[in-house]
């Protein structure tokens, strides 16, 4: 894999760059968010590991300009901040996992060979329910034809509801599709956004999310 190593501990990046270059990926690093960003946007990437705590800014900032800039590629949080908000800004920021240090580095290995399996974002499909209108060549949701701002994970449950109508997705079904594997959850995380995802719909895009007691979650079919 051809990763790229976004980290201002300079002990950290010299294990990390020989153990996997050890491995056979190829490593790029930068210890400042302003060049990750240069990096990330001239080179083809596998994946990024990404601390949060750089000298110029935040890693949550750089994830949020990778996406806003429409960048697919993988990301990694490798950070110190083991609090729940911080995983949540993090993944919502558009990390696609999380690790807290000290880590294990097979757990790393781990980590990046999960990320490069998963397939790549499929481009170009409009998804439809309704007056809900998915764009997934620009990431744009619309409701009625007025853009609504959803958050990583509140686009994540919604895509995984509109590719499938009429269809019951359990808890579950929609935690192993919509947040990384790890994430620290809770069991009423999946019912919190899914009230988020309606309130942000509004009552004619909400109305469309319906709630199977006892079971999970289906966009109404036509």
């Amino acid at each position: 894999m051809h990763l790229l190593l976004v980290e201002d501990d300079p002990r950290l990046v010299r294990l990390l760059t020989r153990l996997l270059t050890q491995d056979r990926h190829v490593v790029d690093s930068a210890t400042t968010a302003a060049d990750g960003l240069e990096i990330a946007n001239a080179a083809a990437l596998d994946a990024i590991i990404l601390d949060i705590g750089l000298p110029d800014g935040s890693g949550f900032d750089v994830a949020r300009q990778l996406r806003a800039d429409g960048s697919a590629v993988p990301i990694l949080i490798l950070t110190a901040r083991d609090a729940v908000a911080s995983r949540v800004e993090g993944l919502d920021a558009g990390a696609d996992d999380y690790l807290v240090k000290p880590f294990a580095y097979e757990e790393l290995l781990a980590r990046l060979r999960a990320l490069g399996r998963r397939p790549p974002p499929r481009r170009g499909l409009t998804l439809r329910a309704g007056p809900i209108v998915l764009d997934e060549t620009d990431r744009r949701v619309t409701v009625a034809g007025e853009p609504v701002d959803l958050s990583q994970r509140e686009y994540a449950i919604l895509e995984c509801l509109l590719r499938r109508p009429g269809q019951v997705l359990s808890r579950d079904q929609l935690l192993d599709q919509a947040w990384p594997y790890g994430a620290a959850l809770t069991p009423n995380t999946v019912e919190a956004y899914i009230h988020l995802l309606r309130t942000k719909l509004g009552p004619d895009g909400g109305a469309w999310i319906e709630t199977v007691r006892g079971v999970g979650y289906r966009v109404r079919a036509r």
